[in-house]
């Protein structure tokens, strides 16, 4: 059966008119149109680009919880009373979906609350499988955690908090994995990114050499800068020597034993 869920914002709006702020329905995500209010205060600012912001804030905050991000955004319909005021969103607008290019329809009418100045909608499709099963069109790649390792070696934990802008941070990161697997003495790397927004990363090394030779490659140093200055809203590094580790794989499923 499809999966088909709520998600809802808190928003008085839609607890009062019924409707939620995004509907999870398999591979797609729906998210109704959102407008400029903080649901944690129901407050709205008077500026429109303001306004865009905050609908981006908490569209990305729905698609977090329907484990996808603007990256997977296919469609973007804006809403506004004014004409005028789009342009003035344009930059904001273009750091969350610049690198996408989504289809995208802009129209001018009246919305429901005249301090609203912009309401956007978007649709997704999720890349992220649902329930952690294989992509439907990619079969032969299953979700499989890093093998454990004999130990000791080590595991280096990068949590992260992103910005909306994320120009160039796929290509950047598809090149990091490619650029650590010819560290010597590099283990694998498992990741995961909460409905909340926390990503998680784990890479993993047999020794403190090799760890060492990754933090300073030239490459890393670079793209942890650009992480500072653009991607990460907030970051942590970890550093743990690993002790004890083994596996567990079911019987029916074929896939490599698991870090435990």
């Amino acid at each position: 059966m499809t999966e088909r869920r709520a998600i809802l914002s808190g928003s008085a709006f839609e607890e009062q008119i019924g409707y939620a702020r995004a509907v999870v329905d398999g591979d797609w995500v729906h998210v109704s149109g959102t407008t400029g209010f903080d649901y944690a205060t129901m407050t709205i600012s008077d500026d429109v680009v303001e306004q865009a912001e905050q609908c981006l804030r908490n569209i990305e905050a729905a698609l977090a919880e329907a484990k996808c991000t603007f990256a997977d955004v296919v469609r973007v319909r804006y809403l506004l009373p004014d004409r005028e005021d789009f342009e003035p969103c344009w930059p904001v607008l273009r750091r969350c979906f610049g690198d996408v290019q989504p289809a995208a329809t802009m129209l001018v009418c009246g919305l429901a609350d005249p301090r609203m100045k912009i309401e956007i909608e978007v649709y997704a499709r999720r890349r992220i499988p649902p329930r952690g099963g294989a992509m439907r069109n990619q079969p032969e790649a299953p979700v499989v955690p890093v093998e454990a390792c004999e130990p000791p070696y080590y595991a280096a934990v990068f949590t992260t908090v992103r910005t909306q802008d994320q120009s160039d941070y796929s290509e950047t990161s598809a090149h990091l994995e490619d650029l650590v697997k010819d560290v010597p003495g590099y283990l694998g790397m498992d990741h995961a990114q909460t409905p909340g927004g926390l990503g998680i990363t784990v890479s993993y090394f047999r020794d403190a050499d090799a760890l060492t030779e990754w933090r300073t490659d030239t490459e890393h140093r670079a793209a942890q800068n650009r992480g500072r200055a653009q991607w990460y809203q907030t970051y942590t590094l970890h550093v743990a020597k690993v002790e004890r580790s083994h596996g567990f794989v079911r019987a029916d499923v074929q896939q490599s034993p698991t870090a435990g």
